[in-house]
């Protein structure tokens, strides 16, 4: 699934393979209804940061406060997200871009079934796509599974770096499940460490976290 361009190609009724910026695409995402999740949500929550981001971190999907306001992790595991960009020495806007793999709620704030995440690829494909991020982390199982591995386990997965041709992808545990469980922060931190090591051997030499 992952970058599948024959993917973005199949239903010629939601061909996204002209847009090339991320202001025009999000204009025609938030037009989409090839699944039910649209009817059950106030809108679609395309993502936000930076267009130029070389860092992008891919969620599950919208909550109730994301729902609400229109904007990616803007609940309690937004604000842990936030948290551990800025001891990262990231900030969403200058330094990543965010977003998630479906973009309207599911109901009660479950994990997206099968069919909806497919219906939703083309949109995040088309994402990635024109941001051409140079790393790339997966926030928790469903975004390990839509664009690596349909049967992958973030227990097992996290904290190894993917490469997908110039791209580094790194699983990592999603914000909701350490606010769960506070016993996995230890390892999240750790797998943090690996993306700002990352980020500054491809991206800046010079970038700055006072913690690692």
């Amino acid at each position: 699934m992952f970058f599948d361009e024959h993917n973005l190609l199949s239903n010629p009724v939601w061909d996204l393979s002209g847009f090339d910026n991320l202001a025009e695409l999000e204009v025609k995402v938030k037009t989409c209804n090839r699944c039910a999740l649209r009817s059950g949500c106030r809108g679609v929550v395309f993502g936000e940061g930076s267009p130029k981001a070389n860092l992008v971190l891919c969620g599950e999907g919208p909550g109730a406060d994301e729902d609400l306001q229109g904007r990616p992790f803007v609940g309690r595991a937004g604000q842990l997200l936030d948290k551990i960009l800025q001891v990262c020495g990231f900030e969403r806007f200058s330094h990543a871009y965010i977003l998630n793999v479906v973009k309207c709620r599911p109901p009660g704030n479950r994990t997206p079934i099968a069919e909806e995440i497919i219906a939703c690829s083309p949109n995040l494909q088309a994402q990635l796509r024109i941001l051409k991020p140079k790393i790339l982390v997966l926030l928790g199982a469903a975004a390990l599974q839509a664009l690596l591995d349909p049967k992958g386990k973030i227990t097992r997965e996290r904290g190894n770096w993917v490469k997908k041709g110039e791209l580094y992808i790194m699983p990592t545990y999603h914000p909701a499940a350490l606010l769960r469980n506070p016993n996995l922060k230890k390892e999240t931190w750790e797998d943090f460490k690996q993306v700002v090591a990352k980020y500054r051997e491809l991206v800046d030499p010079g970038h700055y976290s006072a913690y690692c």
